[in-house]
């Protein structure tokens, strides 16, 4: 599984899919919803100036490369991540796959220190998947002058091909999909913007199961891993999945000599605190070198705390000292400037159900829901009475408007973000618009919005 999010929209009204190149859930639907939300905050800073943090750092890691040695000695402002969305090749003639990778990178040419961070699987079709973003850790390597890529494996989201696994073969599963890790690797160290052999493994769910996989092939330029509850489950039938894991950390420790660190939270609630601890042992027991962070409860399920953004001041201070121990740099270099908060509307109050437009009781009940739910958060309406809510993971807002668009033919907009109402009557606000920004490379067909009202994020 990749997150611990929750997306809910109303199921009433029947999804409807946009043409090609323009559906909800394309990259040209997601700047879109960006455009509408930098108008907002572009209405919450138009008469004040935003601060930018200059913090002098020391860039003294005779280790890194030298577009990072070369640094100026001042963090260097930049407004955003640069995000792009690249097809990677991955394999040879007729099993060359193209992999839909995200790609954020510092201003300037590098070459970069690279984190290849791996998603996990969702329930149900992979093909049916978000694009991962991971948007909350990618800001943290970012600054500190990292490029990020994100590929999505074979099968999922927009990436070609077909997804496949071994069943309850566990060590199988994690090596296939290292081979796509290991695919994205060859190709990012042919790019001249990344530092060829200063790179780090990531992985969350599945995707760390398959990040400690690719740990075993001795991969150029990798210089450590980090496992946030890594892992995979087959619930139902006779496959005694647990065994099987531990059997394939084992293998893996075996086979391994790169440097890890695990993150497992108390209330993981795929691999509680003894499956963790059983995975971890049988790794180092093999010789795997390992450093596992038991911490405690995060939320609501601690299985997606990499995909927090309140997750940083968990994993962040034992992966500094982890980096540092590996070679790799630590230091801000670039002070990325937050997003501007939209503007409370004073248009009701947050839990005054009974002001919300265009809602049937269905939707009221929902927005109660809503209610209960921890920061980050977002709430969407259309007048055509859809309704969505999202919390967590990446860019809630982003997410809610896109849902909530796949059930209306009239556009959605933004009721409430985290605990304030932003509403307004005001006809001049804007709403979701296609718009796309033209360093993004666009989906050449649409991705139909599954019909579930609920959007499992954690996964298989």
């Amino acid at each position: 599984m990749s997150r611990d999010v929750a997306l809910h929209r109303s199921s009433c009204t029947a999804p409807k899919f946009a043409p090609a190149g323009s559906e909800v859930s394309s990259v040209a639907s997601r700047e879109s919803n960006r455009l509408v939300r930098s108008v907002f905050r572009a209405l919450a800073v138009a008469t004040a100036l935003v601060g930018i943090f200059s913090a002098p750092v020391t860039m003294a890691q005779p280790s890194v490369s030298a577009a990072v040695l070369t640094a100026t000695a001042a963090a260097t402002p930049s407004s955003g991540l640069n995000e792009q969305v690249l097809m990677v090749p991955a394999g040879f003639g007729a099993n060359r796959v193209d992999l839909q990778t995200t790609v954020f990178k510092p201003e300037g040419a590098g070459p970069f220190p690279l984190l290849i961070m791996n998603h996990g699987k969702d329930l149900g079709d992979p093909k049916l998947q978000r694009r991962d973003r991971f948007i909350a850790l990618s800001r943290e390597f970012v600054k500190r002058g990292y490029a990020v890529m994100i590929p999505m494996r074979k099968g999922f989201a927009r990436s070609t091909g077909e997804y496949s696994d071994f069943g309850c073969n566990m060590d199988g599963n994690g090596q296939m999909q290292a081979d796509d890790i290991e695919h994205a690797l060859t190709w990012a160290r042919t790019q001249p913007w990344v530092d060829r052999d200063h790179i780090i493994l990531a992985g969350q769910s599945y995707g760390g199961l398959a990040t400690m996989a690719a740990g075993t092939r001795n991969l150029p330029g990798v210089r450590g891993l980090l496992n946030f509850s890594g892992g995979l489950r087959s619930d139902g039938g006779e496959c005694q999945w647990r065994n099987s894991l531990v059997e394939a950390f084992a293998d893996y420790g075996a086979h391994s000599r790169v440097p890890s660190l695990w993150f497992y939270g108390a209330n993981d609630s795929y691999f509680n605190p003894e499956m963790a601890q059983r995975m971890y042992s049988a790794y180092t027991a093999a010789g795997g070198s390992a450093a596992l962070v038991a911490y405690g409860a995060f939320k609501n399920d601690s299985h997606g705390m990499a995909g927090s953004r309140d997750g940083v001041k968990v994993w962040w201070p034992q992966t500094e000292k982890f980096l540092r121990s590996v070679g790799m740099p630590v230091d801000t270099v670039y002070a990325l400037v937050d997003d501007a908060p939209i503007p409370k509307s004073n248009y009701a109050a947050l839990d005054n159900v009974d002001a919300i437009p265009f809602m049937r009781e269905k939707g009221r009940q929902a927005y109660r829901n809503y209610l209960t739910k921890e920061s980050p958060k977002a709430f969407a309406v259309s007048s055509t009475g859809a309704w969505s809510w999202a919390e967590d993971g990446d860019d809630p807002v982003e997410r809610v408007l896109t849902a909530c668009q796949s059930n209306s033919q009239q556009p959605c907009r933004l009721y409430a973000v985290d605990n304030a109402v932003v509403w307004t009557d005001d006809a001049t606000v804007p709403r979701l618009t296609n718009v796309a920004r033209s360093n993004v490379d666009l989906p050449t067909a649409p991705l139909a919005v599954g019909p579930s009202s609920r959007e499992q994020s954690r996964g298989r």
